[in-house]
Order: C-alpha cells, then sequence, then structure tokens
C-alpha cells in the first residue's frame, strides 16, 4: 500500500471512531463530537453548546441580559433534527434546540471553535454533552 493510501485509511479509521464516542445521535446541524480530547456538543459552526441548571424540560429561563450573555442555540421552526434533539418555541417566538428536553445555548465569550470559556460559569452553566 502507498504511503497516500495508508494516510486516507488511517484517517477514515480514525473518524469512524470518533464519530462512535457518546454518539448523540445528532445530525449536521447539532451533534457531539470529540474535539481536543473532549466529547461535548456543537452547533453546525463547531462552536461549544451549554445548558442551564433551572431550565425546565423544554423551556427556558434565560431571557433579555442572559439571552444577550447566553444566545439560545436557533434553528427555523421545521429543522429537522437527529434522535434525541428538538425544537420548542420560546416565549419570543424563536425556535431553540434542547438535548433530551434540556434547552442549548451559545457563549458570548466563545470566539472560535473548540472555545470552552463558559464551562463553569456562575454554578449554573456547563457544556453540553451527550448523556444516556
Amino acid at each position: 500500500m502507498t504511503r497516500t493510501a495508508t494516510l486516507i485509511v488511517s484517517l477514515a479509521l480514525s473518524t469512524a471512531a470518533s464519530s462512535a464516542i457518546a454518539d448523540s445521535h445528532g445530525n449536521d446541524l447539532v451533534h457531539s463530537r470529540e474535539f481536543r480530547g473532549s466529547v461535548y456538543m456543537m452547533n453546525q459552526t463547531h462552536m461549544t453548546l451549554y445548558i442551564r441548571d433551572g431550565d425546565g424540560l423544554n423551556s427556558s429561563a434565560c431571557t433579555g441580559d442572559c439571552a444577550e450573555t447566553w444566545p439560545p442555540a436557533l434553528l427555523p421552526e421545521g429543522s429537522e433534527l437527529g434522535e434525541n434533539y428538538a425544537l420548542f418555541r420560546r416565549a419570543d417566538g424563536s425556535m431553540q434546540i434542547a438535548y433530551k428536553g434540556r434547552p442549548l445555548y451559545l457563549y458570548s465569550g466563545d470566539a472560535r471553535v473548540g472555545d470552552t470559556n463558559g464551562d463553569g460559569i456562575g454554578g449554573i452553566w456547563s457544556i453540553a454533552r451527550p448523556i444516556e
């Protein structure tokens, strides 16, 4: 096997292996993947997603100033999501993504793919990770 063919096979196998780790049954719009040794959820632009203690199932308590710092992960109504993900209607009419009923958010302090600056803030915010 040539060096190029070996590299292609190795990349394909490593991609398949990392996709199997902690699969949240997402799709291109929202999913979990391993990145820099940690498995967590991200949106379609690969930005980290967070959950907030105190939210109800398919219900967000983060509005106003909170939603400016922690923008809800939104998609258009009717977007097709993978298993375990759903959209729910926020008070303002927008459609927020939830994983197993937990509303998902971005953090305004994350600027680049792989940033996880919001983890642990206020003791109520944490990186969204797939759960069984």
